[in-house]
């Protein structure tokens, strides 16, 4: 063991949280700042030059490597876990900027009521309408609390989008720049659910509708519409990523170092304080001595490290939740789309049924989803194949005609809906499988409950309906939600293991992100949602993250 000198703040984890931490206390403190990243520095020209399908998209080149670390995954405590030998229903990042990097930059705000569900839940429909076994619980912190930082961190982004939606929670200033342009399939849905009383509206995006300067000085120009977001980085630099907004500041902080290829094992305490952390880096081991630890890596990755240092109060690795995705439709349409434009973000949305902006009081389910029209950008790769359903085959003359000639006629619905959280579903370590290094992988045991299914009928039959309102020629429903399982993506957005609240009875952290029993210890992320609102996190993880690095500061 290689023992370094001591440094006042070491932060685990250069993603977006990890990043922006380092950034606000390298510019309002005089700490020395350590950002420990395990993954690879990003080369300026890394995404100009190698902008390819199959690399990126399918062979998962910004990816966590499955072959070093994994987790394993089971249904309930009665089955046995296996290790995810390829990542399918989530894709942790890797490398300075972490997931951030290959996002799509959807970035709505939580719904008011989210951060007080069990409050919120009981006092509309009384307490007997929380589902059975599940483990709703607050945040500790309200939408009030949490909203003018949900207006800075828009701020830093240049979150393009269109203020003035009833569904969505109030706001306190506009958003930076206006909405990215509508594509065709995107004006067709807001016409027809208009037409149907529901409330369309684009969703907010890290995706810049026009050239901007943030307040940290850093510009960026507008998107190009080229389809290569998601998995990718940005070729232009359009959409927000930690490289390209964080990154810039941070290289002009003489007290913040970055170290890459530095792997975390352990955070090392002693009479309740937090004195340091161990790494692993080109096969050598160090000690990294810290007055704070700052805990701001991937939801697992975070619930892991505590669990493997043992740092816990019984809560540790609770509330495990997932984005319930799979309601939808695939439309046949008889017009071209232009559908290899767009952009991660091009996406209208409805939020008629999500959460309760409708009365649940005749329904067997509580909280919904919000329905969105995504206009991403298809390849032509991942994204070719989908024909109707009198196309018997899925391979052959009939299937490869069919396939061409729809390729630019061809858009989908889709849906993502709340994940209330159960004491069935968690995270532990796993008692057989290890990493690269010895160390137990994380196990998740997590499935449906009857709650979620019950959503995903109501919302696919709310899709259906604007199906047969649609001008096309036929659609294919997806099929009902069944196990949870590992192999189906859904998105990277998995949530708890180290929930916040307002006690240590029931939580991990304070309000502020610290650690109740290590008070020098403090935990950033997703990992802190008591359970997961229909919307992406990022903008809440980055929101919570300037609420954290102020009292912190």
């Amino acid at each position: 063991m290689i023992n370094l000198p001591s440094t006042d703040v070491v932060i685990i984890g250069g993603g977006w949280s990890g990043l922006l931490m380092a950034k606000e206390l390298g510019a309002k403190t005089s700490l020395k700042i350590t950002v420990l990243e395990r993954g690879k520095p990003r080369a300026k020209n890394e995404y100009i030059e190698g902008m390819d399908e199959l690399d990126y998209a399918l062979r998962y080149r910004m990816m966590q490597d499955v072959a070093k670390e994994t987790v394993t995954f089971r249904n309930t405590p009665k089955d046995k876990s296996l290790p995810v030998r390829q990542f399918g229903g989530f894709l942790p990042g890797d490398g300075v900027g972490g997931a951030g990097e290959h996002w799509n930059g959807m970035t709505p705000r939580f719904l008011p009521d989210t951060f007080e569900l069990h409050k919120a839940t009981v006092e509309r429909y009384g307490k007997s309408r929380l589902p059975e076994g599940s483990t709703i619980q607050d945040w500790g912190i309200t939408y009030n609390d949490i909203e003018p930082y949900y207006l800075k961190a828009e701020q830093l982004l240049g979150i393009s989008g269109l203020a003035g939606n009833p569904m969505t929670g109030h706001r306190s200033g506009p958003f930076p720049t206006p909405p990215i342009k509508q594509t065709y399939f995107g004006q067709i849905f807001t016409d027809v659910t208009r037409d149907m009383g529901y409330n369309p509206y684009p969703v907010p995006c890290g995706n810049l509708s026009q050239t901007y300067r943030n307040p940290d000085g850093v510009i960026r120009p507008a998107c190009q519409y080229c389809g290569y977001c998601e998995r990718f980085g940005c070729m232009v630099g359009a959409k927000a990523q930690p490289t390209n907004t964080l990154l810039p500041v941070i290289l002009k902080q003489k007290n913040v170092t970055i170290k890459t290829s530095a792997q975390v094992r352990r955070i090392l305490t002693k009479d309740n304080r937090a004195t340091g952390v161990t790494y692993v880096s080109n096969g050598k081991e160090y000690f990294q001595p810290a007055g704070k630890v700052i805990l701001a890596s991937w939801s697992l990755n975070n619930t892991r490290l505590l669990l493997l240092s043992k740092i816990g109060n019984g809560n540790t690795g609770r509330n495990l939740t997932h984005q319930v995705m799979g309601a939808g439709v695939t439309f046949f349409f008889d017009k071209p789309l232009n559908r290899f434009m767009g952009s991660g973000a091009s996406n209208v949305t409805v939020s008629d049924f999500d959460g309760d902006n409708f009365d649940h009081s005749n329904l067997d389910f509580i909280r919904g989803a919000y329905i969105s029209s995504p206009a991403y950008g298809s390849r032509p790769i991942a994204n070719f194949g989908a024909v109707p359903s009198n196309i018997k085959s899925n391979w052959g003359g009939e299937w490869k005609k069919a396939a061409v000639e729809l390729f630019d006629r061809t858009a989908k619905l889709g849906s993502s809906g709340e994940h209330i959280a159960y004491k069935t579903n968690f995270m532990d370590l796993d008692p057989t499988y290890t990493d690269n290094l010895g160390d137990p992988l994380l196990r998740l045991t997590i499935d449906w409950n009857d709650n979620e299914r019950k959503i995903h009928n109501f919302i696919s039959s709310k899709i259906e309906g604007i199906a047969k309102r649609m001008p096309i020629k036929s659609y294919i429903m997806n099929p009902p939600l069944r196990r949870y399982d590992a192999t189906s993506y859904k998105s990277t957005h998995i949530q708890g293991g180290t929930i916040m609240g307002a006690s240590p009875e029931n939580s991990v952290v304070n309000t502020n992100n610290q650690h109740w029993q290590i008070p020098n210890l403090y935990v950033l992320g997703a990992s802190t949602f008591p359970q997961n609102p229909s919307g992406n996190p990022t903008l809440t993880v980055l929101a919570q993250t300037l609420r954290a690095a102020k009292a912190l500061i």
